[in-house]
């Protein structure tokens, strides 16, 4: 319903700032991390998520939109609520949470306040693939060198081959000819070669 909500920090703590846009206050729950970002800014762009519940409506917000995206991911996992999903962004960066599942960190997700094995082993179980689309940069890294094995892992990704399937044949690819640059050319072999 709200993408974003732009305007002045009328107030803010360590768990919620009030935007007021044109003299409209709105009260939006966030993160330590969110909270680090704008801790000494006026004023802002803050993502949202709207939380509607029998009880009542939430907005929640977020410096930027990777650390949206793993709200959302973390409270679809069954017994995962948005207080521990704001718990975990509080005490993990987004990254370091996207990390975590990705590698099977178990033990860093588990150190989080709330999260106990199962949670943590479900979080990976549910969210490994999802994360693994989203986090592209994190087994070959992106550097001007390798940005053409970069678009060509997300293009494989996206046409629903697995990511270490996908890794591996651009690895031997690359290792059998070196010097292509022409993305189109370096998919269709990394395709032929899975």
């Amino acid at each position: 319903m709200y993408a974003y909500l732009e305007g002045k920090f009328s107030m803010k703590n360590p768990a919620q700032v009030y935007v007021d846009i044109n003299g409209v206050g709105y009260e939006l729950n966030i993160s330590l991390n969110t909270y680090t970002h704008i801790q000494n800014l006026e004023k802002g762009k803050l993502y949202t998520y709207l939380q509607i519940k029998e009880d009542g409506h939430t907005l929640y917000g977020f410096f930027d939109k990777g650390e949206k995206e793993i709200f959302i991911q973390l409270i679809s996992v069954s017994g995962v609520g948005a207080a521990t999903a704001r718990m975990m962004l509080s005490h993990l960066k987004p990254d370091e949470v996207s990390k975590a599942i990705v590698q099977n960190n178990v033990k860093l997700l588990e150190s989080v306040k709330g999260i106990g094995k199962k949670t943590a082993e479900r979080l990976v179980l549910e969210l490994r693939d999802k994360v693994n689309k989203a986090a592209t940069d994190l087994a070959i890294p992106v550097t001007a060198g390798n940005r053409l094995q970069q678009d060509a892992l997300n293009a494989l990704v996206s046409l629903g081959i697995s990511r270490p399937q996908a890794e591996t044949a651009i690895q031997k690819i690359n290792h059998i000819d070196p010097n292509i640059n022409n993305l189109e050319e370096l998919i269709k072999k990394a395709l032929k070669a899975i």
